[in-house]
């Protein structure tokens, strides 16, 4: 606590946004992986609140004109630190654009102050061609099988409770356990917790079927 009774909050650093993992917030664009730059900005200021970025201007433009096709310049202030990257006004092939129109060179500006952001530290590894920030481990190719066969349980129960609102009497929660007995199977074994809640779900509803026929 300090002296006036506030919390204290520990200021961010560099650090603490090179290790931060990123890849949630990105998507991929012809084999180029690109980083949304709302999030990244509220990140920026989550870690710095007088974080500040300014497009450079040439001749009254946000835009350096080179040969016909344009560079945008975009300088990021972070702990005190100002961060400058280009770049140049390019299409969805990541070719120069001539004479490029407006939305064209609003896409680059964002870009560039999220490039300038990674000079910080934010999302610099996927500049570098990495899967992860410094200091995570990858998954072994079998823990990321392990991983999507979880998602897909998960998707499964979702599926299974959407089924259960539909049944409208006890054949069809019967037909629909024997049906499923195989994923269910495997339901039991990789997520035992969600197999009892299922089948928990499945009593009370074949209980109050039950009910209903008396």
């Amino acid at each position: 606590m300090s002296q006036d009774g506030a919390t204290s909050i520990r200021q961010k650093s560099p650090l603490d946004l090179l290790k931060l993992n990123v890849n949630e917030h990105t998507e991929k664009k012809n084999n180029l992986t690109y980083l949304s730059w709302a999030w990244a900005w509220a990140e920026a200021l989550k870690a710095d609140s007088a974080a500040t970025f300014q497009v450079h201007t040439f001749d009254e433009k946000p835009y350096m004109d080179v040969n016909g096709t344009a560079m945008v310049w975009v300088t990021v202030k972070m702990f005190g630190k100002p961060m400058t990257c280009m770049l140049p006004v390019m299409d969805y092939r990541n070719k120069c654009v001539t004479n490029p129109d407006a939305f064209a060179i609003n896409t680059s500006i964002m870009r560039c102050m999220t490039k300038a952001l990674a000079l910080h530290g934010l999302g610099l590894y996927i500049y570098a061609g990495e899967d992860l920030p410094e200091g995570e481990e990858k998954l072994s190719p079998d823990a990321q099988d392990a991983e999507k066969d979880i998602a897909s349980l998960e998707l499964f129960v979702n599926g299974v409770y959407d089924f259960i609102e539909l049944c409208k009497n006890e054949a069809d929660l019967k037909s629909f356990w024997k049906n499923n007995e195989p994923m269910l199977a495997e339901l039991k074994a990789a997520l035992p917790k969600r197999y009892e809640e299922v089948l928990a779900k499945f009593k009370q509803v074949k209980e109050t079927f039950i009910k209903d026929e008396k």
